[in-house]
């Protein structure tokens, strides 16, 4: 049952966002930007480094936890010393704006709502979604074979 996890919470996750918002706020200049990034990123050597979604965000934790990509490989860093000039807002973290944290913590409730119900609030600066701090994310011990 564990291994379905990820899945209702990706499910979830979409449901509680407001992409059609955000379009409207000007963010195709962001999602173009982010392109414009990932494929710098590409060209300088991280060739699994992953385009934004559709709504034009792209963040260093997506990027170390849903690819294939590390991070804290020196072709990745060079990569970002390359690419920098096209970093997308926010990409590497940063201060949290009170309206974004605001924002946070209405994602988090509503995933929290809508069937995670120990969906953790972000903290202040982190990522918006950290696994690790989802107890009904953990693995299934009694899932892995022996």
């Amino acid at each position: 049952m564990a291994a379905g996890r990820p899945c209702v919470l990706a499910v979830i996750v979409a449901g509680c966002g407001n992409t059609s918002a955000a379009r409207s706020n000007g963010t195709a200049d962001a999602h173009e930007k982010a392109v414009k990034f990932a494929e710098c990123m590409r060209a300088n050597g991280v060739r699994a480094f992953p385009d934004p979604n559709a709504s034009g965000e792209l963040t260093i934790d997506a990027v170390a936890n849903g690819s294939s990509v590390d991070t804290s490989a020196a072709a990745f860093k060079r990569a970002m010393s390359a690419c920098k000039d096209l970093e997308p807002p926010g990409f590497t973290g940063g201060k949290v704006t009170p309206q974004q944290r605001t924002a946070r913590l209405e994602f988090a409730q509503c995933i929290s709502d809508n069937g995670v119900p120990d969906f953790p609030d972000p903290t202040p600066n982190g990522p918006l979604v950290d696994t690790n701090r989802i107890p009904s994310a953990a693995p299934d011990p009694d899932a892995i074979p022996r």
